[in-house]
């Protein structure tokens, strides 16, 4: 209901108007943060609410337990993502892509981008008092450059730009991921047990 009701927002605040394509770049993944921050948030809360984080502390590795949310948090934000996308071509006829293999990649690795910031961040934050307020506060400044990255990447694809001109960004996202997955493989052990 999140991103069909901002994406409703947006389409009556543009209202008939020529918009750029760096805005309704940013306004795509504006729309794509926030509902990420609604669902991804979420991941580690539900044991810590029940009781199980002990259980699970002992049945599995720290490993294990960040390779299987962190599997459930890319499938969740690229099936939220698509969603999300598919609304926004569908709501705002204005939005038109020029290169689609750009856009896809973005997306692609936005998603894994996105799921792996939000993993460990979720993980931090499984253990305060003000889980739901807390978790877009720490998020922003972690995600600032992706989100950075991948609303240029947007822009370049609605603007037509050649896959190879856009190189440089996507070693950015690639670089991008592997410090999130390095850092919370290397973080976790001691996140998850104290």
């Amino acid at each position: 209901m999140f991103v069909l009701g901002t994406t409703t927002i947006i389409l009556f605040s543009i209202g008939g108007e020529g918009i750029g394509a760096d805005v309704l770049s940013g306004m795509l993944w504006v729309v794509i943060f926030f509902s990420s921050m609604s669902g991804l948030s979420r991941t580690f809360v539900s044991e810590e609410e029940r009781g199980t984080s002990l259980t699970l502390q002992l049945m599995a590795t720290p490993a294990a337990v960040l390779g299987g949310k962190l599997l459930f948090n890319i499938v969740l934000a690229s099936g939220l993502n698509a969603f999300v996308v598919i609304l926004y071509f569908l709501l705002i006829a204005e939005f038109v892509l020029k290169t689609y293999s750009i856009f896809v990649l973005t997306i692609v690795m936005g998603s894994i981008g996105l799921a792996a910031a939000a993993t460990i961040i979720a993980a931090i934050i499984s253990k305060a008092n003000t889980k739901g307020t807390l978790f877009p506060v720490l998020s922003l400044p972690i995600l600032l450059p992706l989100l950075i990255a991948v609303i240029k990447l947007t822009s370049m694809a609605v603007e037509g730009v050649a896959f190879e001109e856009a190189m440089d960004e996507f070693q950015f996202l690639v670089a991008y991921i592997v410090v999130m997955v390095t850092v919370s493989y290397l973080l976790f052990d001691y996140i998850w047990k104290d």
